[in-house]
């Protein structure tokens, strides 16, 4: 499931630099993306939904972070900054996720971290960075932070923040469910956002490019990203699972190299060792004596 949510989520950093490449608004991009997923979802999922309304209430201020957090700010900050950023630059903060959920779960107490996570975070990081720098310090080094940088920080925190508070949640309603709750938390935040940018002038030009990003961005890294990843931290807990992020860039690495037709050259190679490895060390659980 993680494999899968990372290599939806990696199609996503691609399509995000292509839709700027097409002056397509990055608010209005996000708001009719989910939007798109609130219909798709409905007839599935209304039944279970009415049916468990009371819990669901008595959940609506952690649901409504974690929408917030997830659908509401995320995806945005990820778009904006793909507008002022380099895909490397953001897939490089990308593999701070980890760190960040990690960070979260310490500072609210909410799941303990083992020596093997720790390891394995940073041989994965090790592991991204070889393919992100080509094994050259030289393209690390004079990485120059920009405005869509700190937007990507920004993004970072907030994927760090929902997935520490995701392990809080103790409602019990299908994974399915649970994706339109927080899509339709998250449209709450959305549409202001989608508001400001109309009254920008910043018009979406509804094309066939528009709806091919709109159909990948609402099937795969809304609906398939989010159903895999939110039932993978339920079963596994938030930070073994936050390390699988780290093939994000690796995945988006591939994708490079299929669509832009790039060689697969020897940091590929080393660097996919490496978060394999990391990845293999983070899973691993500590038995007690």
């Amino acid at each position: 499931m993680l494999v899968l949510a990372s290599i939806f989520w990696a199609g996503n950093f691609i399509v995000g630099k292509f839709a700027f490449f097409e002056d397509i608004p990055p608010f209005s991009l996000v708001f009719f993306r989910w939007l798109t997923v609130w219909f798709i979802l409905l007839p599935f999922t209304y039944k279970e939904i009415l049916n468990n309304k009371n819990n669901i209430f008595n959940n609506f201020s952690l649901l409504l972070l974690l929408g917030l957090t997830s659908v509401g700010l995320f995806n945005s900050f990820v778009y904006i900054s793909l507008n002022y950023t380099q895909v490397i630059n953001a897939s490089l903060f990308n593999t701070a996720i980890p760190a960040a959920i990690i960070l979260f779960c310490f500072l609210f107490k909410i799941e303990n971290t083992n020596s093997y996570q720790l390891v394995g975070l940073i041989i994965s990081v090790i592991g991204v960075f070889a393919i992100i720098t080509r094994l050259d310090l030289n393209i690390l080094l004079t990485l120059s932070f920009n405005i869509g940088d700190i937007w990507m920080i920004c993004a970072v925190f907030c994927w760090g923040i929902y997935s520490a508070f995701l392990k809080k949640l103790k409602l019990k309603i299908s994974l399915l469910s649970l994706v339109h709750i927080l899509c339709s938390c998250g449209l709450i935040f959305l549409f202001p956002q989608f508001l400001y940018e109309y009254s920008q002038s910043d018009i979406i030009n509804v094309d066939k490019n528009f709806l091919y990003c709109l159909v990948y961005l609402a099937l795969f890294p809304s609906i398939g990203s989010y159903y895999c990843w939110t039932g993978a931290v339920s079963i596994i807990g938030p930070n073994r699972a936050g390390i699988f992020l780290m093939l994000i860039p690796m995945f988006s690495a591939v994708m490079a190299i299929f669509f832009f037709k790039e060689e697969f050259q020897l940091y590929h190679f080393i660097g996919s060792i490496f978060v394999i490895i990391g990845l293999f060390l983070a899973n691993k659980k500590i038995k007690n004596v």
